[in-house]
């Protein structure tokens, strides 16, 4: 078994697409006006409009609506991508802070409210843990 994206459905596609392509600098391809994917050599974010949501399961899934489930992002310097960000990102939870794991995190909210983590390994365990 291969994991290979995760979806976040949204009542407005293109609103939340433009936000990742600008925060990830990662251009997305649109299958249709309800349907894009980021994606990056490990992962894909895909993202997905209300109006699919019946295709699975009438209210198996409402936008805006995520507590529980953080979209990570690993980049090579979080202090510089956070400088980017800044003036875009209307939400930081919080500034690059090194997390007891070994990670540099940036964390903020996407337009639809969902945590966005941006983060880079600083420790020599985290280092090796993703090196490439």
């Amino acid at each position: 078994m291969d994991f290979v994206s995760i979806r976040i459905i949204t009542g407005d596609t293109a609103r939340l697409v433009d936000f990742y392509e600008r925060a990830t600098g990662v251009r997305a391809s649109w299958s249709n006006e309800d349907f894009a994917e980021l994606r990056t050599a490990s992962a894909t974010l895909a993202i997905g409009s209300t109006r699919t949501v019946p295709l699975f399961a009438p209210g198996s899934a409402r936008p805006a609506d995520n507590r529980s489930v953080i979209i990570e992002f690993l980049v090579d310097d979080v202090d510089r991508v956070h400088r980017n960000l800044t003036g875009f990102v209307e939400d930081f939870v919080n500034e690059p802070t090194t997390m007891p794991w070994g990670n540099r995190a940036l964390l903020f909210r996407d337009p639809d409210g969902n945590l966005v983590n941006f983060f880079t390994p600083v420790t020599p365990d985290a280092i090796e843990k993703f090196a490439r």
